[in-house]
């Protein structure tokens, strides 16, 4: 008898939609590879979220992105349930969502930051709280959501920051680092590889960049230096480590090349939850792996666990 595999997707986030896709491609993944396939659009009604998953299925494949699906409330929820669920746990995905805790165990790991600080929206129109070029972001958002670099002649940029006033949520402040995208997937115990992420037409790997189709190009494996790419896929694997994650993760580094190679790599953030469109990043280094998206969605299915 085949495992019986429900699909959690959409959600309430602002990446509602990219999950709504990545809970479709794995579905259908799944189902191709004969599993009974349950598809959930969850919202934040958890009485109509434990009807659907009654009776218990065997595993749950948690395609959810963002705030809910990634930052240990749903994790939580299956925890209580008692279902094995794909992904990070309760602990590691909490953390990694909230990005000046998670910086602060990656510091203690002796993994390479920019300088960053946390401050209030009031804080940034009071003026630049560090020398530009500067970035700005949400500090529990994913995918680049509210993401902007701060450049000299930038002027009224903190209008597009006023909800988060409204919000009361604090904002981190980085030092930008130049030179290129560089992503690390890792895959259970295992670093995958490193992938160079190339906007088409935007200045930065913005939202958009992720996944309009042909918003960049992939260049995998990354042409970097040798000794630097060795260096990138131990720190994607050591921050996986580092907050206990477990089955697929990303993480984003910048690498700065602009005095020459090898350049200097800085660790930006890890995605426990991390996208399984037709324009995802770790489809593209498995592959390059020889892993077909079917068998990377196989593997995570086989590796789903709970914590407790």
């Amino acid at each position: 008898m085949s495992q019986r595999v429900a699909v959690l997707m959409g959600g309430w986030s602002a990446e509602r939609e990219v999950s709504l896709v990545s809970g479709r491609e794995c579905a259908n993944a799944l189902e191709h590879l004969g599993y009974q396939v349950a598809r959930i659009d969850v919202t934040r009604d958890l009485t109509e979220l434990v009807t659907a998953l009654t009776p218990k299925p065997d595993i749950i494949f948690n395609a959810l992105h963002g705030r809910g699906g990634e930052d240990g409330t749903i994790q939580g929820v299956l925890e209580t349930l008692g279902v094995p669920y794909t992904h990070s746990g309760v602990v590691a995905s909490s953390i990694a969502m909230h990005k000046p805790l998670a910086k602060s165990i990656f510091a203690a790991a002796g993994l390479p930051l920019a300088e960053s600080k946390v401050v209030s929206y009031a804080a940034l129109t009071q003026g630049d709280v560090m020398p530009r070029p500067f970035v700005v972001k949400p500090i529990n958002e994913g995918s680049s959501v509210g993401v902007r670099v701060v450049r000299d002649g930038d002027n009224d940029w903190t209008d597009a920051f006023a909800q988060w006033n409204d919000d009361g949520d604090a904002l981190m402040v980085e030092s930008y680092v130049p030179g290129r995208e560089i992503t690390v997937a890792v895959m259970g115990d295992r670093a995958l590889g490193a992938l160079e992420i190339r906007p088409t037409s935007a200045a930065m790997y913005d939202y958009d960049a992720k996944y309009a189709p042909g918003g960049s190009d992939h260049l995998m494996p990354a042409p970097i230096h040798p000794d630097a790419y060795a260096a990138a896929l131990d720190i994607g694997l050591k921050a996986h480590r580092a907050l206990g994650c477990r089955g697929v993760t990303r993480s984003d580094l910048r690498y700065d090349d602009t005095a020459g190679e090898p350049g200097r790599l800085v660790l930006l953030e890890i995605n426990t939850q991390p996208g399984m469109t037709p324009t995802s990043l770790v489809p593209d280094i498995a592959k390059y792996n020889g892993i077909s998206f079917a068998e990377l969605v196989r593997w995570m299915v086989e590796n789903a666990a709970c914590d407790s």
